[in-house]
């Protein structure tokens, strides 16, 4: 099989601990774009903090694209167009934050490229060192979010949110959720997750299913593992999750991602 797309997912998959793209990940991918493959960055990421990363892998050069925020915005690297973007609704914004207080977990959501909550938490802090935004604090989470955003997180210790997990799918059908980090529960409008976004571009592009890989490691990549023709985990992926793809290599710290790229793409 000839393939065409890499899709990576960014945090614990392609990024090492320290958030770095490790020297021998970056040589292979270069030279998977220079056989003409297009790799796609595809995070629950903000926008805004996938962009640095995108270019120093030089998408932007070899006229490539991100998926970020889980799905909700597919980006061309080179000129910041936006070719999808799908947003919760206030009221959505408005019910989740309400099921937050209710099951005492804290949320964000993100406007004006600034992580917004009413509360203070370690996990958020989490959320400032990894995206690299700035975090506006309000006295009012449902009178500061009075229009649309692409999403919302809850986070609270990982035993605790895992329990979450089925009960917001259930009290929440009408929305998509995932987990992507232990202490992260994300909530996007209801059909966006990553394989459709991913599905969504690769029809733009004349790319089948079959001609993609896709690497990841948690709940919320597991739609376009599926997806993808290769689903690939790296070693560290969520244990229950360790079954439902096609390959696991090394993990994120270990060079996983150059281990796939050299063995189906420049091999």
């Amino acid at each position: 099989m000839q393939y065409k797309m890499l899709v990576l997912d960014m945090d614990d998959t392609l990024l090492t601990d320290d958030h770095r793209i490790s020297d021998l990940n970056k040589k292979v991918i270069l030279e998977a774009q220079a056989k003409g493959v297009y790799v796609v960055l595809a995070s629950g990421r903000p926008t805004t903090a996938m962009t640095a990363y995108a270019k120093e892998l030089e998408l932007d050069v070899n006229d490539s694209y991100m998926i970020s925020f889980n799905g909700a915005i597919i980006s061309h690297v080179k000129d910041d167009l936006i070719l999808f973007e799908q947003k919760l609704t206030v009221e959505q914004i408005h019910a989740l934050y309400d099921y937050s207080v209710k099951k005492n977990a804290h949320i964000i959501t993100y406007l004006d490229d600034e992580i917004i909550s009413e509360t203070d938490s370690e996990f958020i802090e989490v959320e400032k060192e990894i995206t690299g935004m700035a975090h506006h604090k309000v006295s009012s989470f449902k009178d500061y979010v009075d229009r649309p955003a692409v999403k919302c997180i809850l986070l609270q210790d990982p035993a605790y949110l895992k329990t979450l997990e089925n009960d917001l799918k259930e009290a929440m059908p009408h929305l998509s959720v995932s987990m992507s980090k232990p202490f992260f529960l994300e909530a996007a409008q209801q059909g966006i997750d990553k394989a459709a976004s991913l599905k969504f571009l690769a029809d733009k592009l004349g790319i089948h299913q079959s001609e993609i890989i896709a690497v990841g490691n948690a709940g919320n990549d597991l739609t376009m593992i599926e997806y993808a023709g290769l689903g690939v985990w790296v070693d560290n992926v969520t244990p229950e999750l360790r079954d439902k793809a096609d390959l696991i290599v090394a993990s994120n710290n270990d060079d996983g991602v150059a281990e796939v790229v050299t063995r189906y793409i420049l091999n």
